[in-house]
């Protein structure tokens, strides 16, 4: 019977460093539900060396398509065959195709950990109908500093976001456009006044940029829009059925607040009840929709209720919760959009 080893990626995290293994386990899980060829029949943590590692067996070898799409997996950092005593390293290839410091140099408190924002939009994707296919739109109506925008791009997708923080908007636009010089990557980037009846009613950043020069002037470009409003009021800037994936991390209730048209809420789920609806509209027929969010804030059931109550298929995925500080223990839920 094949057996593989993963590698576990160190967390900058100490606290998500604890977690990184349980969750791989958890992640894995969906790939092999979802996505690859072969079935993971077990997994379990072994220590090699006296370094972590998830270990799994599978039915039949893995196939170069299945070991792609294990070089994605959040937490980790290479992949191997287990043959007796030794490990044979697997070429990995992963999707990303721009430089990881997108992700890594923003720091500010309250930042989603980056390996987990990836976890996120690895399992939202693995729900819809294209899965981790390619020019892929994804949207976080949430979006702060574009954690989710940024792991989107990285993967070649669309990404589309919305935040009513204007220092976050304001923030994020200055941090990108810079990136994208710095990297001297071709590129068009400007911030416009959105009007209704000639009332300013938010801003919006419009970029689009090539890997080359070639690519931008053939018209082969990713594309990244972010509007500075209310959450509530996505529909004013998006048209229905725009998104392949909707993936965004919830505030966290008392310690974060949560923004909203009724301004600051102490529980995220009166939020979301407003706002799913909403954002399910977005949704393309077999999109899917993944939320994280503060388990102290609201029950799972409750949070079920409201996908299904706006028309979402909640999956049936494994427990993705895990502890972040003494007031937040963060979790994720997966809904499906019917085809």
């Amino acid at each position: 019977m094949p057996r593989y080893a993963l590698l576990i990626l160190p967390a900058f995290n100490r606290v998500y460093g604890e977690s990184s293994v349980r969750l791989t386990r958890n992640e894995l899980a969906v790939f092999s539900a979802r996505a690859l060829e072969g079935e993971v029949l077990a997994s379990e943590e072994t220590r090699i060396g006296g370094v972590p590692y998830v270990t799994f067996d599978t039915a039949e070898p893995l196939s170069d398509g299945d070991v792609r799409l294990l070089s994605d997996l959040s937490s980790v950092y290479a992949v191997f065959g287990v043959e007796g005593d030794l490990l044979r390293p697997l070429a990995m290839r992963p999707r990303d195709r721009l430089s990881s410091d997108l992700l890594t140099i923003q720091k500010y408190a309250g930042k989603t950990n980056e390996h987990f924002t990836k976890l996120l939009l690895n399992v939202t994707a693995l729900a819809s109908d294209r899965g981790l296919g390619d020019a892929l739109a994804v949207f976080d109506p949430m979006c702060g500093r574009g954690t989710t925008l940024n792991q989107a791009l990285m993967y070649g997708y669309d990404a589309y976001g919305l935040d009513v923080d204007g220092k976050d908007f304001d923030a994020y636009a200055g941090f990108i456009k810079t990136w994208l010089r710095n990297k001297r990557l071709k590129h068009t980037a400007e911030t416009v006044p959105v009007r209704r009846d000639r009332a300013l009613v938010g801003r919006r950043l419009n970029v689009a940029f090539g890997l080359s020069k070639e690519a931008f002037k053939a018209g082969d470009v990713q594309r990244l829009t972010v509007v500075n409003a209310d959450t509530l009021k996505s529909r004013e800037f998006f048209r229905p059925r725009s998104f392949d994936v909707l993936a965004t991390d919830a505030p966290y209730g008392v310690q974060h607040g949560s923004k909203g048209g009724a301004g600051l809420s102490r529980s995220p789920l009166e939020l979301l009840g407003r706002a799913v609806p909403v954002w399910a509209e977005l949704l393309r027929p077999g999109g899917a929709m993944g939320i994280a969010w503060n388990t102290y804030g609201g029950k799972s059931d409750e949070l079920a209720r409201i996908l299904t109550g706006a028309g979402l298929e909640v999956m049936d995925y494994p427990d993705f919760e895990h502890w972040v500080d003494q007031a937040i223990v963060r979790d994720i839920i997966v809904a499906r959009k019917p085809g």
